[in-house]
C-alpha cells in the first residue's frame, strides 16, 4: 500500500470511528436517563448505567470520567430537545390573541408530553435539592425556560413591572416541577384527573394575578 493509499485508509476510517463514537455516547446517556429514572440521580451509580447501556465500566470512562460528566451530556441533550420545543410552543406569535386556559393548555400539555416521553428528566431537573454539581449543569436551562415563561406570562400582565412578570413566572414553573412527578408516575385516569388538577391551579394562581 502506497503513502497516498494510507492516509485515504485512514481518513475513511476517521468519520466511521466518530459515527461509532457518538453511537456510543448515545447509548449511554440512554442508559443513564433510565438508571436516573429508577434508581434517582442520587443511588445512580456509574456502574449501573453500564450495566443499562450493556458495555463495561471501562468502555463507559472512554468518553465519561464520572456521573456527574454524564449528566452534565444529558442535560445538554435535554436542553437541545428543549429548545426544539420552545421553537414550537413558547412562539409569541402562536399565543399573542390566546385567552389564558389556552395559553396554559399550550404550554402545559406539551411539557407533561415532553417528561413523559423522556423519564429521566424529572430525575435531574424536577427535583429541588440538586447537588452542585447537577445545579451547574441544568442551570442554562431552567434559565432559558424562566425566561420563556416570563416572556408569554407578560402578554397576560402587561400592567406589571418585569421583576414581577418574573416572581409569577417563577412560582408557576416551581407548580409545575412539583406536580409533573405525581402526573408521570401516574398512569389513566389518574394521570388524566393529576394534569386537571395541575391546570386548574395554575389557572387560579395565574387569573388571581390578573385582578
Amino acid at each position: 500500500m502506497t503513502g497516498k493509499d494510507e492516509v485515504a485508509g485512514g481518513a475513511r476510517a476517521q468519520p466511521r470511528r466518530q459515527l461509532r463514537g457518538q453511537q456510543r455516547i448515545e447509548l449511554i446517556l440512554h442508559a443513564a436517563a433510565a438508571v436516573f429514572a429508577r434508581d434517582g440521580y442520587d443511588s445512580a451509580t456509574t456502574n449501573a448505567i453500564a450495566a443499562e447501556a450493556g458495555i463495561s465500566p471501562g468502555s463507559l470512562y472512554q468518553f465519561f470520567k464520572n456521573k456527574g460528566d454524564i449528566a452534565h451530556a444529558l442535560a445538554d441533550h435535554y436542553a437541545a430537545q428543549l429548545t426544539a420545543l420552545r421553537g414550537e410552543v413558547f412562539t409569541i406569535d402562536s399565543v399573542f390573541d390566546a385567552s389564558l386556559p389556552d395559553l396554559v393548555d399550550a404550554v402545559l400539555g406539551p411539557l407533561v408530553a415532553f417528561n413523559l416521553a423522556h423519564p429521566g428528566f424529572k430525575a435531574i431537573f424536577a427535583r429541588t435539592d440538586m447537588p452542585v454539581g447537577l445545579r451547574e449543569a441544568v442551570a442554562p436551562i431552567q434559565v432559558s425556560i424562566h425566561q420563556s415563561v416570563a416572556q408569554l406570562l407578560g402578554l397576560v400582565l402587561s400592567d406589571r413591572q418585569p421583576d414581577e412578570v418574573a416572581r409569577v413566572a417563577t412560582v408557576a414553573i416551581q407548580l409545575v416541577r412539583g406536580m409533573v412527578p405525581l402526573i408521570t408516575d401516574a398512569t389513566g385516569t389518574e394521570r388524566d384527573a393529576l394534569t386537571a388538577e395541575l391546570r386548574s391551579v395554575l389557572l387560579g394562581y395565574l387569573r388571581q394575578q390578573l385582578t
